[in-house]
């Protein structure tokens, strides 16, 4: 009875305690699931029924046919394209709201957050409005007299406006919160002692902000190369991603084996770029000396 009221005052026990719940409740909702996932890849459908015949036909289709290469591919440029987009808008907006928002820093953030207040499906809809054959650009060109813009809808243009506009605010929020603490005297120092404004940027705010700037890569790539509503709603058949593919595995076709395979392919893919950023990140440049508080 001794020790386990001293095992309960020990602090490793209590943190445990703490980390129980939410250490289950991702074993339960995302481990498990991960791995029923990584077995049906290994399994075949027929007849819309999962059958345990252990192969890897699955990922020989995958990674042999042109199709799904294509597909896997055009996503992935998708998703690099749709992360560079937002990081050139998003990093002047957090920098400007950052050094210049004073007490409304909190409330501007909150802004460029506002399309979460609706739902995604609405949203996109909304984008439809404006980028379609009689949305509200192609109306305001036929006023001035131009013609309609006709990949404005139904491309892999549209996708990647839509796509844009979804996840934006992610990277926002994340270059923020790494500015936040950022000093900004150390750019005063650096013009004191001679350096140009793109100099200072480069030598000393994007050094010193790189992993808020990387986690906001990750945020915005992942969700894009996993996108399946947006290309969808305004991609069209032409615009059709992997996320597209995959789940026409598990909808109209009923092939979870394959879907899976598919599954699994992405959650790889995924992983390798998550490391590749991390191994960009260099913790001594950005700040972080490893003491604990």
């Amino acid at each position: 009875m001794v020790s386990f009221w001293k095992l309960r005052q020990s602090p490793n026990f209590r943190f445990a305690m703490l980390t129980l719940p939410g250490a289950l409740f991702l074993l339960i909702f995302l481990v498990l699931p991960l791995i029923s996932i990584l077995i049906f890849s290994f399994w075949r459908t027929e007849s819309y029924q999962l059958i345990a015949d252990w192969n890897i036909e699955n990922y020989k289709t995958i990674l042999g046919q042109k199709t799904y290469l294509t597909f896997m591919w055009r996503s992935l440029v998708m998703a690099v394209s749709v992360s560079l987009v937002c990081l050139i808008y998003a990093y002047p907006v957090a920098y400007l709201v950052a050094k210049r928002g004073g007490r409304y820093r909190l409330i501007l953030v909150l802004l460029t957050a506002a399309p979460f207040f609706t739902g995604i499906i609405l949203r996109v809809t909304a984008m439809q409005q404006i980028l379609g054959p009689i949305g509200l650009l192609n109306m305001a060109l036929q006023t001035f007299g131009f013609e309609p813009i006709q990949i404005l809808m139904y491309s892999n243009v549209a996708s990647a406006i839509g796509l844009v506009y979804l996840w934006i605010p992610f990277m926002v929020l994340a270059i923020y919160l790494s500015l936040l603490n950022f000093n900004f005297e150390l750019l005063e120092v650096a013009y004191v002692n001679g350096a140009k404004p793109w100099r200072a940027f480069l030598e000393i705010t994007w050094p010193l902000n790189w992993i808020g700037t990387a986690i906001g890569i990750v945020l915005v790539f992942i969700p894009t190369f996993a996108a399946f509503v947006t290309p969808r709603f305004l991609g069209g058949v032409n615009g059709a991603l992997y996320g597209n593919i995959l789940e026409h595995q598990f909808g109209a076709t009923g092939t979870w084996a394959l879907g899976s395979a598919m599954g699994v392919v992405l959650f790889f893919i995924c992983l390798i770029f998550i490391m590749i950023i991390w191994r960009t990140i260099n913790l001594q440049r950005s700040g972080y000396t490893g003491e604990e508080f």
